[in-house]
C-alpha cells in the first residue's frame, strides 16, 4: 500500500527553510507556489549590498583625495573668511593693501597643498594674480576675498552633502541587513506576518 504523503505544516517548512533543509529532492514534495528560493534570495542580496559598498567606498576615496589635508583647508578657509570681513569693516592704506595681496597669494599656494590635482586646477583658473606694479585697491581685495572664500563653502558644502548621503546609505544598508536575519515570515515586532503564498 502506497505510503500518503504527509502534510507539511507552515512553522515546519519555515524551519527548513532557514536551515537550508527545503531542497528540492525533499521526501514530501514541498513546492512554494509564486515565491522564491531563499537561498538564492539571500545571494542576490548579498551580491547588491557587496555592489553598493563597493559604490560607497569609491565615493569615500574620491573624497579623501579631493581634500587630502581637510584641517589646513579649514584653518586658511577660517583665516582668509577674517580676512574678508577686515576689509569690508574700514578702508585700508596702501602698505595694508600690499600685505593683504601677499596674504591672498600665500593662502592660495598653501590651499593648493591641501587639495587634489583636479581642485588646485580648479582654484588656478578661478583665481586671478593682482597687479603687481600697484597696490590693488579695497574693491579689489574685497572682490577677491569673497571669491575665494565663495568657493571654499561651495567646497566644505559639497563635502558634507556627500558624507550626509553617505550616512544615510549606511544606515539603510543596516536596515536592509536586520531585516534579511529575521526569520522569513517574522516581523520586527517578533510576530509572525501574513503569508500571501500558498503552500502544498
Amino acid at each position: 500500500m502506497a505510503r500518503e504523503p504527509r502534510s507539511t505544516t507552515l512553522l515546519e517548512l519555515r524551519t527548513r527553510m532557514v536551515t537550508g533543509l527545503a531542497t528540492s529532492n525533499d521526501d514530501d514534495d514541498i513546492e512554494v507556489i509564486g515565491g522564491v528560493d531563499p537561498q538564492i534570495m539571500a545571494l542576490r542580496q548579498a551580491r547588491d549590498s557587496a555592489h553598493r559598498r563597493d559604490e560607497d567606498d569609491s565615493e569615500e576615496r574620491s573624497l579623501t583625495d579631493l581634500v587630502e589635508q581637510p584641517a589646513k583647508v579649514m584653518r586658511i578657509g577660517t583665516m582668509i573668511k577674517q580676512l574678508l570681513e577686515e576689509v569690508r569693516a574700514a578702508p585700508l592704506d596702501e602698505a595694508s593693501r600690499n600685505r593683504l595681496r601677499e596674504i591672498h597669494a600665500t593662502s592660495i599656494r598653501e590651499l593648493e597643498e591641501g587639495l587634489a590635482p583636479e581642485l588646485r586646477e580648479e582654484l588656478d583658473r578661478l583665481t586671478l594674480p593682482f597687479n603687481e606694479d600697484t597696490a590693488p585697491s579695497d574693491a579689489e581685495l574685497r572682490i577677491a576675498q569673497a571669491q575665494l572664500v565663495g568657493w571654499l563653502e561651495g567646497l566644505f558644502h559639497g563635502i558634507q552633502t556627500a558624507l550626509f548621503a553617505q550616512q544615510i546609505s549606511a544606515r539603510a544598508q543596516l536596515e536592509q541587513m536586520r531585516q534579511g536575519a529575521l526569520p522569513p515570515g517574522v516581523s520586527r515586532s517578533g510576530q509572525p506576518g501574513s503569508g500571501h503564498g500558498q503552500y502544498l
